[in-house]
């Protein structure tokens, strides 16, 4: 079971794009502001291999991405934000990216942590990017072991990032979610914030049809009453 909210002060939530987060937990994390928790977000990549306006020069589309996902974070209450800077579209789990991952958990001191599961889902290989397994991967090595041993990344103690233990993590895109979140009540912020990511959606209604259907399949897994909308989450035991 996961903690109880009021026991979670703060969540780092690490996503490989922007708009991942929008698309997996914006209904989680709006609900967990509500709740009093304080949430923070990592970006590994700046989103320049996404869009679809060929018009667009693609050295302004990752300025255009952070400003969209500020946009979009800015719905929900997020302010806090952390763009790692890494490749998009050649993402891979290495040294520097555990180590600039474990630096936003440094900084933050989360009690929770949301990331995307480093296991392909075969029923949904949409959720599986590459991008999303390494970022995945490469989170779940920073929980543990990086960020809480002191003697990992020294130079990050160096820097004044002291080693931290984030007892908990909920991974989106898993193929054994363990956990469902009701969002019903938050699903006009998580498509408002779908929706400042302009420069990704050639169909907006398509979009937010295909958005409330997954979210319908997801609380009919949970068992929820019809109509209700959800978001699936596994959740592990990191203390």
């Amino acid at each position: 079971m996961p903690l109880p909210d009021s026991e979670v002060e703060r969540a780092l939530v690490i996503a490989a794009h922007p708009d991942d987060v929008e698309f997996g937990a914006a209904g989680t994390v709006a609900a967990w502001i509500a709740s009093g928790i304080e949430v923070a977000y990592c970006i590994v990549t700046d989103g320049d291999a996404g869009g679809f306006d060929l018009e667009v020069p693609r050295r302004e589309i990752a300025g255009i991405r952070q400003a969209e996902q500020r946009a979009a974070a800015a719905v929900v209450g997020v302010t806090d934000i952390d763009f790692l800077g890494h490749p998009d579209g050649s993402l891979a789990m290495t040294m520097e990216l555990r180590r600039d991952i474990s630096r936003s958990i440094r900084r933050t001191r989360p009690q929770r942590v949301l990331c995307p599961s480093p296991e392909r889902v075969w029923t949904r290989i949409y959720a599986s990017h590459p991008d999303h397994l390494a970022t995945g991967q490469a989170a779940i090595a920073a929980v543990y072991p990086d960020a809480r041993n002191p003697f990992a990344h020294p130079e990050l103690v160096l820097d004044g990032y002291e080693a931290w233990t984030v007892p908990e993590v909920w991974m989106m895109a898993s193929p054994i979610p363990n956990h469902f979140h009701d969002v019903t009540e938050q699903l006009d912020k998580k498509l408002a914030a779908l929706l400042c990511h302009v420069s990704q959606h050639v169909d907006e209604a398509a979009m937010e049809e295909r958005v409330r259907s997954r979210m319908a399949v997801v609380a009919a897994i949970a068992g929820l009453p019809e109509g209700r909308l959800a978001e699936a989450f596994q959740v592990i035991d990191t203390a």
